[in-house]
């Protein structure tokens, strides 16, 4: 394979691949000599796109000279047209994430705020998901937090219901949100339906943006009380008047109308940032930010089409295509993009890269946050770089650590052990990458076995996917732990990995963790101020949280089955009829063999097996 930083003529059977394309719509995608995908791209006319590359262009930055140098093979797809060519290359980037495109980390789910239209008494809820179900949606928002504070707002501010439709249908008596004055109580009929009614029409407008309008529908009907010397009705709508009049002061930024989505991106020192403002009936919902992966050596034009397109083009059922997207930057095939978002949203949208008055400003403040951002972003990770370079000076390493996994066991006395691997690069943790194993089939507690199955079976099916596996393995622990895991890489013949354990210092203090080297069979350590040893803290750190989260769900999970579930031969049937037959749990937990073997189809064996289970402490 020839070195990425060198310019090498590509083979002369590529090069005839390339002249050979048809002159057609299609994507093409490029391979190295390991044969792993890296780098997908669409084409009006692929000869004429993909031998561009073999051309005097390909040497004019260092990313191109570097793809150039590594194509050892050339597949490609003929399509009917070019929006076709566009799907599929968004589909493929986000399938196989390749090492020379500009890659979307987007893999969270935006929520909603639903409002339901098939009930005598609606709810306003939190949504996420699929929006299948009859009502009306108003988002997305760019967090749950967002759409948790604007229901808190929607019920101080209409006091419409949000609870549940199992306890709505099931009181009794009015619950505590209607004695803080947060709900109107339809449940138990405190309300009339066209009280109720009124309330769920204004909170609906209020979402749409129509504020305004609530404030003086509101501003009508309080006159009208006073008229009749309805003078507490009159009081409460004063006091919701006031209210609305403070939000729409202070809670909202709000615009010329409609909806639409503001997207700025900014590269800087080979970072790409995007931040993206979601706007719906004129009100702004928030913001979000991303950082792109693969940006070194592009330009923010091909920075903004990439995300564009992913994002867009993501078949999710939490993201809606607004009709309008305004952009920092004009860039190659806009048009194209705009037309296939409007087939796929089944309605006209436009990418808007020039605007005036006040959606300019709305995109200055975009982009000052994608500066802002971006800025935080280089100082961290100048700091994360900072810290491995000195990992690598400090362990004797030859070439740069790209890529860290950090291992650790978690149980409570050996019951429901779980391992987890956290996977950090130059950027910081990879969350995408983490795993949790659940471990069977060792001695409960026997941190060694536990260790050695998770290595294991991590990088088993690394070697069988052929991925690229890490410079360094750390390993939560001391020398048993290490061996344990060295053990599992040589049966794999890994052995050239890197292996490193860290053992908590006395009275598990941090600064005082010894490292157990791989090579010389000592143990180091590290000053307590150590860059060094602050990037081996913090991936331990997170490898520890995460083993416990995911310990605490195993446990959890199995402490809320009834200790019949956990029995072989006793499924739903045998459960009900046991429960049936001794009126509960605990009734069953006090019979004895013979009673137990008495229910019909509980066998001798089976009753033996029931008894022992309660018994077995």
């Amino acid at each position: 394979m020839t070195d990425a930083g060198t310019v090498a003529e590509p083979e002369v059977d590529v090069i005839r691949v390339a002249m050979g394309l048809p002159k057609t719509p299609g994507v093409y995608r490029f391979f190295d000599q390991r044969k792993q995908l890296i780098y997908v791209g669409k084409a009006r006319n692929l000869r004429r796109r993909v031998a561009s590359y073999f051309s005097r262009r390909a040497e004019s930055t260092p990313k191109l000279r570097a793809l150039r140098a590594n194509i050892a093979n050339i597949e490609f797809t003929v399509t009917r047209t070019e929006g076709e060519a566009l799907l599929l290359e968004s589909n493929l980037i986000k399938e196989f994430r390749p090492r020379y495109n500009v890659v979307l980390r987007d893999d969270k789910s935006y929520p909603y705020i639903h409002v339901t239209t098939d009930q005598q008494f609606p709810r306003l809820a939190f949504h996420r998901g699929a929006r299948s179900a009859p009502g009306r949606y108003f988002g997305p928002y760019p967090s749950a937090g967002a759409v948790r504070q604007t229901l808190n707002l929607l019920q101080k501010l209409f006091r419409v219901r949000q609870c549940e439709d199992s306890y709505f249908a099931n009181r009794s008596r009015p619950c505590l949100q209607h004695q803080i004055d947060r709900c109107t109580a339809p449940c138990v009929g405190l309300v009339a339906a066209a009280d109720y009614d009124r309330d769920i029409q204004h909170a609906v407008m209020f979402l749409e943006g129509r504020s305004q309008e609530v404030i003086d529908t509101l501003v009508g009907n309080m006159e009208a009380a006073a008229t009749a010397q309805e003078f507490e009705r009159a009081a409460r709508l004063r006091d919701q008047i006031f209210a609305l009049r403070r939000v729409q002061q202070n809670q909202y930024v709000t615009s010329e109308g409609g909806d639409f989505d503001i997207v700025a991106a900014v590269l800087r020192n080979g970072v790409g940032c995007v931040q993206v403002f979601f706007v719906r009936s004129g009100s702004n919902l928030g913001n979000k930010t991303f950082f792109p992966v693969h940006t070194e050596g592009g330009t923010e034009p091909e920075l903004l089409a990439a995300f564009l397109s992913q994002y867009y083009l993501a078949r999710r059922p939490d993201r809606t295509i607004p009709p309008d997207i305004i952009v920092d930057a004009d860039f190659d095939d806009r048009e194209l993009l705009a037309d296939v978002l409007a087939e796929r949203r089944d309605g006209p949208v436009r990418i808007r890269p020039n605007v005036r008055g006040e959606r300019a400003r709305w995109l200055d403040m975009a982009r000052n946050n994608a500066e802002a951002n971006l800025a935080q972003r280089l100082s961290s990770g100048k700091l994360q770089e900072v810290r491995l370079d000195a990992l690598r000076e400090a362990l004797g390493l030859a070439g740069d650590i790209a890529r860290m996994e950090c291992f650790d066991i978690s149980h409570t006395r050996g019951e429901r052990t779980v391992a987890s691997c956290v996977v950090f690069d130059r950027e910081g943790p990879r969350k995408s990458d983490y795993r949790l194993f659940n471990i069977e089939g060792v001695t409960p507690g026997d941190d060694y076995a536990a260790m050695n199955q998770a290595v294991h079976r991590r990088y088993a099916r690394m070697a069988r996917e052929n991925a690229v596996l890490p410079d360094i393995i750390l390993i939560d622990g001391g020398a048993g732990q290490v061996n344990s895991a060295r053990a599992a890489l040589a049966e794999l013949g890994l052995e050239a990995v890197c292996v490193i354990g860290v053992a908590k210092g006395p009275a598990r203090r941090p600064g005082q963790e010894t490292l157990i080297l791989q090579a010389a069979e000592t143990a180091v350590h590290l000053p307590a101020d150590a860059p060094a040893l602050h990037a081996i803290q913090h991936i331990r750190d997170e490898a520890h949280r995460f083993a416990i989260s995911g310990h605490r769900q195993q446990r959890g999970r199995q402490r809320r089955q009834s200790p019949l579930e956990r029995i072989e031969g006793v499924g739903a049937k045998r459960r009900q009829q046991l429960i049936k037959a001794f009126g509960g749990l605990q009734g069953v937990a006090r019979a004895g063999v013979e009673d137990l073997a008495r229910v019909n189809g509980i066998s001798h064996e089976l009753a033996t097996r029931i008894y022992q289970a309660f018994h077995e402490s």
